[in-house]
């Protein structure tokens, strides 16, 4: 283990970073929250992970977003990050918004995966366990199970807080219909959504043509986006082919054989507008899903601290005219990148 020596964070790390509400609620969230769902576990260094952490919380990210089974291998990013909020976050605890999630395969047996009250809560309690806290600030509902009641499904995540382990709840890979069901047990339980976590980028926009932010909008829920950089295909990597060191270039991530021509000719498009606006592609893909009022915070992963810098500083340039956003339309198209759509696609006729 190599860590850093004593940790004092940035001074002015409330400076430049902004924080918009979610939804109706008091809450506010950093414009960029960090993700450690890929970059986060054992195969990446203690050190590494720490590094990446104090960039983020020096540029006032205060928000890390973690899952029961990220790493690899399952719950390995939740035991990282523990060790690095040990040592340097500990007394700032009361200046994180930390989650996590339960819903998608952790361990052996009918009980490891899904959406019943004895998986999500049983999760929750070895999640907090291995990040060695007595709450988390939002617990999610990572993905629809078709094979359990929405109706238990909510009263778990009502009882979490309730119990004291959670602050607030959220949903995540939600359609429409459900996210409104889901939202209505919640509130008669007097435990409200907080917030719903889709994907959504330039190259998947299945929030906005199944109306999903129509209803957050309506419903007062906010909206943390995840994989706004397409798992990394909105990058200038991408444009000539898929180099051998890109995660398109192995077997987990998504298919390289989605990266055609037509996908490559739009990546020239955005790249050339971006340029035009200062930026890379990275940040127009991140500036980009930030321009929509319902979109809390933009979550987004890493692999180096000099990633994390170029896409806090998308934050810099916000501001999209008309023009740019007609060209980027010509650009943006559905390529079938929602990798969760299983989940998304789900109506409460697929329900028990």
């Amino acid at each position: 283990m190599n860590l850093m020596t004593k940790y004092t964070p940035a001074s002015a790390r409330y400076h430049s970073m902004d924080y918009r509400k979610v939804g109706r609620s008091g809450l506010k969230l950093p414009i960029i929250s960090l993700g450690l769902w890929q970059n986060f576990g054992f195969e990446t260094s203690i050190s590494s992970v720490q590094a990446m952490l104090r960039t983020a919380f020096d540029n006032g990210i205060t928000h890390f977003d973690l899952a029961n089974n990220y790493g690899p291998p399952y719950g390995s990013a939740e035991i990282q990050f523990s060790e690095i909020l040990r040592r340097d976050f500990l007394s700032f605890r009361d200046e994180l918004i930390i989650s996590t999630k339960a819903g998608y395969d952790m361990w052996p047996g009918p009980y490891g995966n899904g959406g019943s009250r004895k998986y999500l809560l049983s999760s929750l309690d070895q999640s907090l366990s291995r990040m060695g806290l007595d709450y988390v600030d939002i617990f999610y509902s990572h993905r629809v199970d078709p094979e359990t009641p929405l109706e238990e499904t909510m009263g778990a995540l009502a009882s979490a807080v309730q119990q004291g382990k959670a602050l607030y709840v959220g949903i995540s890979s939600y359609g429409p219909e459900l996210t409104i069901k889901a939202n209505e047990i919640l509130n008669r339980m007097g435990v409200p959504c907080l917030i719903h976590q889709p994907s959504y980028s330039m190259f998947n926009r299945w929030v906005e043509t199944e109306g999903l932010f129509d209803t957050l909008d309506h419903e007062g829920i906010g909206a943390i986006v995840f994989s706004p950089l397409a798992q990394g295909l909105l990058s200038n990597k991408y444009i000539s082919g898929v180099p051998s060191e890109a995660r398109a270039g192995h077997a987990g991530s998504f298919d390289s054989k989605l990266i055609t021509e037509d996908v490559r000719w739009a990546l020239q498009g955005l790249n050339e507008i971006a340029a035009n606006r200062s930026q890379t592609l990275s940040q127009l893909a991140v500036s980009w899903v930030l321009r929509r009022s319902t979109v809390a915070s933009a979550l987004v992963g890493v692999r180096t601290n000099e990633q994390l810098v170029e896409l806090i500083d998308a934050t810099k340039n916000l501001a999209f005219s008309t023009e740019e956003l007609i060209a980027i339309d010509g650009f943006a198209k559905d390529f079938n990148l929602n990798l969760w759509q299983e989940s998304s696609k789900r109506t409460l006729a697929d329900m028990p």
